[in-house]
């Protein structure tokens, strides 16, 4: 068994461990927040990342990390959960996301699958050391408004080397899709794979 993915518009992503245990990223657009919630993670403080009310249902012991918990401290700090890691990495570099209130997150599987977040962000400096990591996937934002455009994050995919790469956060929330067909379809990447919202992908 791997950890599935449910991919819920916009930065939203929805993800349940090969244990059963349900993380949630960005909560804000999308269906598929019905499953009781162990892990909550939130990139930074802008509305269209923090919307955790409509995760109703959270298990005992559920655990809500986000970029000041990531932050503390002054530098990017790790959690170990046993069933999954999470490290937090920079984001932000650009003049809607500063580096200082805004973190994006690899998860690392009890697998070892590793999956990156970019959250909101342009290049960040930190991006040349992820090569080495031999990421499996990236998710990489690309609106071009708030954030690096298309053209960028096919760059920054090509920096960071991961087998897989995903745009998501194609769009400035225009309507209700969080999603953006021609946009994806422009993401230039090794491995590229495009996620619409409510497709599920195994991560293996």
């Amino acid at each position: 068994m791997a950890a599935k993915l449910l991919y819920q518009g916009h930065a939203s992503v929805r993800i349940v461990t090969d244990e059963g245990k349900v993380i949630y990223i960005d909560p804000f657009m999308g269906d598929g927040y019905d499953l009781p919630a162990d892990l909550i993670l939130m990139t930074h403080d802008h509305y269209d990342h923090v919307q955790d009310k409509l995760i109703t249902k959270r298990n005992d012991g559920c655990d809500v990390i986000k970029w000041t918990d990531a932050l503390l401290g002054g530098s990017h700090n790790s959690f170990n959960l046993g069933y999954v890691k999470v490290d937090s990495v920079e984001a932000g570099y650009n003049k809607n996301h500063d580096a200082s209130s805004c973190v994006g997150f690899i998860l690392t599987f009890s697998d070892g699958v590793q999956v990156y977040f970019s959250g909101d962000t342009s290049t960040t400096p930190h991006m040349t050391r992820l090569e080495s990591r031999k990421l499996d996937y990236a998710f990489l934002c690309c609106d071009g408004v708030y954030n690096m455009d298309v053209k960028e994050a096919s760059r920054c995919a090509k920096i960071i080397g991961a087998k897989h790469n995903i745009p998501y956060h194609m769009e400035p929330v225009k309507d209700k899709t969080g999603f953006d067909m021609k946009v994806a379809q422009r993401f230039e990447a090794p491995g590229k794979i495009v996620l619409k919202p409510g497709d599920e992908l195994e991560l293996v």
